[in-house]
């Protein structure tokens, strides 16, 4: 996808690939489905100065083919709309078939996720499980989200429900030991390390002890309720 364009072999890669006659498959290219769902506005903002609108599915997949060095892309469908999607895209989008004032629009949309996303992270889960316990891609798309949507607040909320133990073990970022095996493990070589050490300092204050405390009780009492209506 365009957002990672130099991560790992990158376009250097696939260029050295087809010069060998070697068929590349693009796993991926919507990035986990991160830049076909959820939009910040700003990147909205940037595709509506398009002259042929596109959906950011659309115009990530022909950004892909565009490249007349791939055979084969992958994209993860959970809808019959996904499929027939893909496949028009797929039966369009020529080799080269984008123009410069397209490709450029598409680097403005790069620079602006660059700019917002706290953490390049793909969601591909290759650094789990973590020895620690820790939930490394869902920490870093709380992380992200919110940055890239100006939602601190819901983002803490979902932190705490999540990651905190409330529901389920906790998986939050200071369970980090810093064994080094996620980055280790990391295609896209992020500092997982660093970045939870500032997901921790942001949702992990001194409220989040007693919130947790508080939480877990108040569900106890709810339960308990519960048991008692249910047992008259």
């Amino acid at each position: 996808n365009y957002l990672d364009e130099q991560n790992q072999a990158g376009r250097r890669g696939l260029k050295y690939a087809a010069s060998k006659d070697i068929g590349v498959i693009i796993m991926e290219p919507l990035r986990g489905g991160n830049i076909a769902r959820k939009i910040p506005k700003e990147v909205k903002s940037i595709w509506a100065q398009a002259e042929k609108k596109r959906t950011p599915a659309e115009w990530a997949l022909r950004w892909v083919w565009n490249h007349p060095e791939v055979s084969v892309v992958l994209s993860g469908m959970n809808e019959e709309a996904h499929i027939e999607e893909n496949v028009r895209i797929a039966n369009e989008a020529y080799p080269e078939s984008l123009n410069e004032n397209e490709l450029q629009l598409i680097d403005k949309v790069r620079k602006k996720y660059n700019e917002l996303m706290k953490v390049g992270c793909t969601g591909c889960h290759y650094c789990m499980p973590c020895p620690s316990g820790v939930n490394i891609p869902i920490c870093f798309e709380i992380y992200n989200n919110a940055h890239m949507f100006g939602r601190v607040r819901s983002a803490k909320m979902q932190y705490l429900f999540f990651l905190s133990g409330i529901a389920g073990k906790p998986a939050g970022a200071s369970l980090c030991q810093k064994c080094g095996e996620c980055e280790e493990a990391c295609p896209q070589n992020l500092s997982i390390q660093e970045n939870l050490e500032q997901v921790a300092k942001e949702f992990e204050g001194k409220w989040l002890k007693p919130t947790v405390w508080l939480a877990k009780r108040v569900m106890a009492f709810q339960k308990w309720k519960d048991f008692r209506r249910t047992n008259k």
